[in-house]
């Protein structure tokens, strides 16, 4: 995707912010223009029509680390690293949540996932196809290794990001009310522990030997 810059830039972000704050159908060209401090007329210099608009918004999200978790690598590159992977995911999340770029990307995309069908079709391709399934099929491989216990792998991808996904909201509503963060920022960590200690293939101890 191509980086937008001066008006292009400034129309861009001030969508971005507008659909994040009041979502993509109360969002108006006149709004925008107003926020931009330039005519209507001249957005269209830019951007055919707002839809243009929230196709840069997808094309951003197809880039942000929220989308794009495991950078492209196969899961016989990653799982070896076992509770390290789980931890670099963790801490993933918990940094975009304090990104301001990230964070309205993350509001726009659950505001506009009920009433956007495309949004819709983008998040299940993008993020359960390329990324709870990616962790499903490396759970597996931990399986077969013999480093995490038998279970079923998508289940166990599925019962790891979804709290990542409400402490990160839980982020996001505290900041926009301006409260402290701290206590929730401490979940993503102990989650990985939590979550971790239940999962792996624990070895007998020598008294359960005989």
């Amino acid at each position: 995707m191509e980086e937008f810059k001066g008006t292009k830039k400034k129309i861009f972000d001030t969508s971005l912010q507008l659909f994040a704050d009041q979502g993509y159908k109360a969002t108006t060209m006149r709004q925008i223009a107003k926020q931009v401090g330039i005519q209507q007329s001249a957005i269209y210099n830019h951007f055919k029509n707002k839809e243009a608009i929230l196709d840069a918004s997808i094309n951003k999200l197809k880039q942000s680390h929220l989308i794009n978790i495991f950078e492209d690598k196969e899961p016989q590159e990653l799982y070896k690293k076992g509770r390290l992977l789980l931890k670099n995911i963790s801490n993933m999340f918990k940094l975009i949540s304090y990104d301001t770029k990230t964070d309205l990307i993350f509001r726009f995309m659950m505001q506009e996932l009920f009433n956007n069908e495309r949004l819709r079709e983008f998040y299940n391709e993008e993020f359960f196809q390329n990324n709870v399934k990616k962790l499903s099929a490396i759970f597996f491989l931990m399986m077969q290794d013999e480093i995490i216990e038998n279970n079923d792998p998508l289940l166990l991808a599925n019962e790891f990001f979804a709290p990542l996904f409400f402490y990160q909201l839980q982020i996001v509503r505290l900041k926009a009310d301006n409260k402290s963060t701290s206590v929730a920022a401490t979940l993503f960590e102990k989650h990985t522990e939590f979550f971790w200690d239940r999962i792996k293939v624990t070895m007998p101890q020598q008294d359960d030997i005989f």
